[in-house]
């Protein structure tokens, strides 16, 4: 069976290694990647991955469509062979990983679990900087621990996912969240299940974006999602910009609705065994070896060139006085969940 992961990257050669690794030990065996703009080397890794047979490499240099560059990249990925002969389609971020709980913790295993299921919807479990300040060559998923809650109520993108679809023709284009362009002729064979398994309302084949809020939605799978880093990377990520507005630069609003640490989840490492064989056998590739240290170099160079320009050295600086943030209780939060509900009810009724 083939199961595609596609991805975009800008700037990520020192994680792209680890993303890779565990997903091939998740189960994936093809890879969909585009890149663009890339001043630390990740363009190159991915063209010797590619001359390895370990993925396709895409350069995504524009122009792009109103929607940005990652929608840009879905509508590429439409049109290409891979897209088009695969069985199963997973749109994710150098910062998602896929962690499955059933079975030997493998597509194959959560496949078994909900058989009937034609999209599974995999919702984002948020992973905290944990009071890390400094960018280290370490991996994503040894360093970073803390985490959201199982339950939260707040803020609304804690209950955002990404669908693990059948490309079955039931929906013609992937998109960054959720399969698009809707063929209303397969509309009835479309079974949607969340992340414990259960049947969703037939409102999910056709839009949100999102779980309901004050649900424990990671019964069977959860994606983590690890969007800041330590400080420093995350000023890095906002010199690199956000994956779908480009120009909008990420100030603390973005981390303080991130950075939750108040539980710790292990989980992942169900797969540590064979996610550090697929990487070794990565590294053992001299060529790989050396982007991949180049990559790292390039970081820490960058960061210090940042630190040079008061946006950069100001918003390190408001980081470092920040504290993590708390979770809001139910009653706090009930206000601005009915808001925010009724703001997704008129969105989806808009024409």
């Amino acid at each position: 069976m083939r199961h595609l992961a596609i991805l975009c990257v800008r700037n990520e050669g020192a994680f792209l290694l680890e993303w890779l690794a565990h997903h091939r030990a998740v189960g994936f065996n093809e890879f969909l990647v585009f890149s663009n703009d890339c001043d630390d080397g990740t363009d190159a890794m991915l063209d010797r991955l590619a001359a390895m047979g370990m993925l396709i490499h895409l350069r995504n240099d524009g122009p792009y469509h109103k929607g940005g560059i990652q929608f840009t990249a879905m509508k590429a990925a439409a049109k290409h062979e891979a897209v088009r002969n695969a069985d199963w389609i997973l749109p994710l971020d150098v910062d998602e990983f896929v962690n499955i709980h059933c079975g030997d913790h493998t597509l194959g295993a959560l496949h078994d679990a909900v058989p009937q299921a034609t999209a599974i919807t995999l919702t984002w479990r948020l992973f905290g900087a944990a009071s890390q300040v400094r960018y280290a060559d370490t991996p994503v998923l040894d360093t970073f621990t803390r985490c959201a809650p199982r339950v939260m109520y707040w803020p609304w993108r804690a209950a955002m996912f990404k669908t693990l679809y059948r490309n079955d023709g039931t929906y013609r284009k992937p998109g960054v969240h959720r399969p698009r362009d809707l063929n209303d002729r397969k509309l009835d064979q479309a079974h949607w299940v969340d992340g414990n398994g259960n049947t969703l309302p037939a409102q999910f084949a056709k839009r949100r974006i999102f779980s309901n809020f004050g649900r424990d939605n990671y019964g069977l799978v959860q994606l983590n999602h690890y969007p800041l880093g330590s400080m420093e990377s995350y000023v890095m990520k906002a010199d690199r910009g956000r994956a779908v507005h480009s120009d909008d630069m990420l100030g603390l609003d973005y981390w303080v609705e991130r950075n939750f640490n108040t539980d710790e989840d292990h989980t992942i490492q169900s797969l540590s065994a064979p996610r550090a064989a697929e990487l070794a056998a990565l590294k053992a590739d001299t060529e790989l070896s050396r982007l991949h240290d180049a990559a790292v170099a390039w970081r820490k160079a960058r960061f210090e060139t940042l630190l040079t320009q008061e946006p950069y050295r100001a918003l390190f600086g408001r980081l470092m006085m920040t504290p993590p943030s708390v979770p809001l209780q139910r009653k706090a939060a009930q206000f601005l969940v009915h808001h925010a509900n009724l703001a997704r009810d008129r969105a989806d009724d808009a024409p």
